[in-house]
């Protein structure tokens, strides 16, 4: 998505050790409503085809940008939680997420309530490093008996393992921006 890479290039922001890509002036802090219309446009252009009754994704990075993919798809969203609450009644699937980003082990969970046999859900999220998080949905959704179909992330980090672990799997992954390195130089895109 040529209009997500531009934004990247323009405001996209490189830390030093050259690991982490901050873009939280637009996708995952303040968030640009309309760049985050046209990707949820664009998820649904690549997932339209797949027969999608549930989105799913982590908080929080991800809930915005499914929201809105949601309403093109007309689908509920579902967000897996990083801490149980008092308003979480019944059981919940689980899964062990570790957070590249924030350097810690969380134990995500959704209702199973939300989250169906009958349902095809279509994973979103901001970022895919190592997959992590993408891993622990896809075993939620699997544990529900759900089907995975696919996942659509805003941003693949495609020179760590994440992508090509999931790919392996079988699992139908779409990044709308595929970096293949980044460093003082900037981002070189896939």
């Amino acid at each position: 998505m040529k209009l997500l890479e531009e934004r990247i290039r323009r405001d996209g922001k490189i830390r030093e050790d050259g690991a982490v890509l901050k873009v939280d002036s637009f996708l995952n802090h303040q968030i640009d409503v309309g760049l985050y219309n046209e990707i949820g446009k664009e998820f649904f252009r690549l997932f339209a085809d797949e027969r999608v009754t549930k989105i799913l994704t982590i908080e929080a990075s991800g809930i915005g940008i499914a929201c809105i993919a949601g309403q093109y798809f007309d689908v509920p969203v579902l967000f897996a939680k990083k801490s149980k609450s008092k308003n979480i009644d019944g059981g919940v699937y689980t899964a062990r997420v570790e957070s590249f980003t924030h350097g810690k082990v969380y134990d995500v969970m959704v209702a199973k309530e939300f989250l169906r046999p009958e349902d095809r859900v279509l994973i979103i999220d901001d970022f895919l490093a190592n997959g992590a998080a993408l891993d622990g949905l896809i075993q939620i959704v699997r544990e529900a008996g759900a089907a995975v179909v696919g996942a659509g992330i805003c941003i693949e980090k495609a020179f760590q393992s994440g992508g090509e672990r999931i790919r392996a799997k079988g699992v139908r992954v779409e990044a709308l921006a595929r970096i293949k390195s980044m460093g003082e130089d900037g981002v070189e895109f896939c």
